[in-house]
């Protein structure tokens, strides 16, 4: 019957242990959570690094790196070329009109025209690909650099110093004991009676 009464104290100590730890990593989890998210105490401890990182996160917010890429690529290449206030079907339709009713005559007149077109225009066409290529291939690079450094942003926003996280830590280990021993105090010890 001994080892049985030594069996049972020894797995309520592993017990009493293991919610110990877990409540201590609780708090431990709290005062990390609550440092991370403490901006005030941030900007006090270093105001011109918060100052630069919520700029650098306004400028990504309001599509700042798009915008320096569309003005980097009307630098290089110069502005696109509007397009046509209007187009209007009846003035094809009434293009067509004029060209015959022949529709054959028509369909050949349009091709060779169009092939025209297509030969007069070839080096303007090749000059707008080989733009939209260079910009594709400016965007695919520099996007893992606007990724990782938005990455660090975010990371430096919501990391924790070890003061930040001390001082947390000390305030919820204080509210943790306060909630116990007010627990404890309410409840009656064994051999307490009621009179």
């Amino acid at each position: 019957m001994g080892e049985g009464t030594n069996a049972r104290a020894e797995g309520v100590a592993e017990v009493l242990a293991a919610r110990a730890t877990l409540d201590e990593e609780l708090v431990r989890l709290e005062a990390s959570f609550r440092a991370a998210i403490d901006i005030p105490a941030k900007v006090r401890r270093h105001p011109v690094k918060t100052a630069g990182l919520a700029a650098g996160a306004g400028f990504v917010v309001v599509g700042g790196p798009k915008r320096v890429l569309r003005r980097a690529k009307r630098a290089v290449f110069g502005r696109e070329a509007a397009l046509p206030k209007s187009m209007l079907p009846r003035e094809i339709e009434g293009s067509l009109k004029a060209l015959g009713t022949d529709g054959e005559r028509v369909q050949g007149l349009i091709e060779r025209e169009f092939a025209t077109y297509l030969r007069a225009h070839g080096p303007e066409r090749q000059r707008k690909e080989l733009s939209r290529t260079l910009t594709i291939m400016m965007v695919t690079a520099l996007r893992p650099l606007v990724i990782g450094a938005s990455k660090k942003v975010a990371g430096q926003v919501f990391s924790t110093d070890a003061e930040s996280f001390s001082e947390r830590l000390a305030q919820a280990r204080a509210r943790v004991e306060g909630s116990v021993a007010s627990k404890t105090a309410g409840t009656p010890k064994p051999g307490d009676t009621a009179d």
